[in-house]
């Protein structure tokens, strides 16, 4: 792989790779768990350690796709999981990285469900067919369908000015002075944001039990 390189140099590594789906934490496998893990986390890293040499032979740069969902989760926990841990790893980079003049850039995209197309329309009928029998006697279908209703409103508000991200992530593999994080969002989306990240557990908790009512 190195050796490809070898002569031209290498700039900058952009980790996009990601995966969704909808569901309340009982109502996903183990196994969907290790695929997200895999994909969205794993994957990343897989891929930094494998440039991480021609990276820091050319003071490169290395961007993750990320989300604003890292902060919250509204019926999306497992995808929320990979994003935080994501901007842990990039934490911890950034740092690292440092000596070598290596810079590492997060964008933290809002809602463009519609551009991305990562995350199709939810079936209430097909996540009801797949839950256990004993998260079936638990919940019953008519919740289940409100949710389902719920998550797909939030997907049909999505941007579809995907060129807003991209421009973002020109910009962190450009720039003279990249950010350490670019969030493209909208002004509510990043005031939710601002609330979790900076008021106690129960304010967070009371915005999103509220918004899930709705």
């Amino acid at each position: 792989l190195l050796s490809h390189f070898s002569s031209i140099g290498f700039w900058g590594l952009v980790n996009n790779a990601g995966i969704s789906t909808f569901g309340e934490t009982g109502w996903l496998s183990m196994e969907t768990y290790e695929k997200f893990a895999d994909v969205n986390l794993l994957g990343s890293i897989r891929t930094t350690l494998a440039f991480l040499p021609l990276l820091r032979k050319y003071k490169g740069r290395i961007v993750f796709m990320s989300s604003i969902i890292a902060y919250f989760t509204l019926g999306n926990g497992i995808y929320s999981m990979t994003k935080a841990a994501i901007e842990k790893f990039c934490d911890a980079l950034r740092l690292e990285m440092k000596k070598f003049g290596v810079q590492v850039c997060i964008i933290q995209p809002g809602n463009y469900a519609r551009s991305t197309k990562i995350q199709p329309p939810v079936s209430a009928d097909e996540i009801w067919s797949e839950l256990s029998e004993e998260e079936k006697a638990v919940y019953n279908k008519e919740y289940v369908q409100e949710r389902a209703n719920f998550f797909n409103s939030i997907l049909s508000e999505g941007s579809t000015n995907g060129n807003e991200v991209v421009d973002a992530m020109v910009d962190a593999l450009t720039s003279p002075a990249p950010k350490a994080r670019y969030m493209v969002a909208k002004l509510k989306e990043k005031v939710l944001v601002f609330v979790c990240a900076s008021f106690p557990t129960f304010v967070m908790d009371s915005v999103l039990s509220y918004a899930l009512s709705k």
